[in-house]
C-alpha cells in the first residue's frame, strides 16, 4: 500500500475516533490533522471538508459489513449465524456510532446519504435467518408467530437502541456495556418464541459471539 493510501486511511481512522468521541460539529479539520500528525493542507489533499470524510467512512463500514456477514455462515450452525449477525451489526453501530447519532449534523452539509438499500438488506438477512429457524422447529408450536412482525420488532431494537439510550436513559456517552443490554433487549423480544433447547442455544451463541469482540478489542 502507498503512502497516499496510508495517509488516506489514517485520516479516516482519526477521524472516526474524534466524531465519536467529539461529535461530527465538535470536531475540526485542523483537529483531525493534528490527530494524525499532517497539516491541514495536506488533509485537504486527500477530503475537502468533514462532509467528504463522513461519507467516505460511510462507504467503508458497509464495505466492511457486508464482508464480515457475509462470512458469518462459513461452518457456522444456525444459531451461531443469528448470533454473530445480530453482535456484527451491534459492533459497526459502536463503531460509528456518530453515523447514527450525529445524523442531523452532517446532512445539514449536503444532500443526506442514503442508507435504505443497506438497511433493506440487513432486515432480508434477518428475516431470512427467522424463516430458517421456524423451518427448523427452533419455535414454538403453542405459540403463534407472524415472522414479518417479529422481524420487524428485533429491527427496531437493534437499529434504535442508541436512540433509546439517548433520548430516554439519557446518557450521554455509550459504553460497550450499554450495547451488551442491547443484545439482551434483542433476545427478550425473540427468546419467548423459541422452543427451551432453541433458547439455550442461542443465549450461548450471543454470549460466544460476544466474547469474541471483547476478546478482540483488548488485544
Amino acid at each position: 500500500m502507498g503512502e497516499p493510501a496510508k495517509t488516506r486511511d489514517r485520516i479516516l481512522d482519526a477521524s472516526r475516533r474524534l466524531f465519536n468521541e467529539r461529535g461530527y460539529s465538535g470536531t475540526t479539520l485542523a483537529q483531525i490533522a493534528a490527530e494524525v500528525g499532517i497539516t491541514e493542507g495536506n488533509l485537504w489533499y486527500h477530503f475537502r471538508n468533514k462532509f467528504d470524510l463522513v461519507v467516505a467512512i460511510e462507504k467503508d463500514v458497509r464495505h466492511a459489513s457486508q464482508i464480515q456477514l457475509g462470512m458469518v455462515s462459513a461452518g457456522s450452525s444456525l444459531t451461531d449465524e443469528y448470533a454473530e449477525s445480530v453482535v456484527v451489526s451491534f459492533k459497526h453501530q459502536w463503531d460509528h456510532r456518530f453515523l447514527l447519532r450525529d445524523y442531523r449534523q452532517f446532512s445539514k452539509d449536503q444532500k443526506p446519504i442514503r442508507r435504505d438499500p443497506d438497511m433493506a438488506a440487513q432486515f432480508d438477512r434477518l428475516f431470512d435467518l427467522l424463516t430458517r429457524m421456524k423451518k427448523e422447529a427452533m419455535f414454538r408450536r403453542d405459540l403463534p408467530v407472524d415472522l414479518k412482525v417479529l422481524a420487524h420488532s428485533v429491527w427496531i431494537v437493534s437499529r434504535y437502541w442508541g436512540d433509546h439510550l439517548q433520548e430516554q436513559e439519557g446518557l450521554a456517552e455509550i459504553r460497550w456495556v450499554d450495547q451488551e443490554r442491547g443484545f439482551l433487549q434483542h433476545l427478550s423480544v425473540l427468546l419467548p418464541y423459541l422452543t427451551a433447547p432453541a433458547r439455550r442455544s442461542l443465549k450461548s451463541a450471543v454470549m460466544a459471539a460476544c466474547s469474541q469482540i471483547i476478546d478482540g478489542e483488548s488485544r
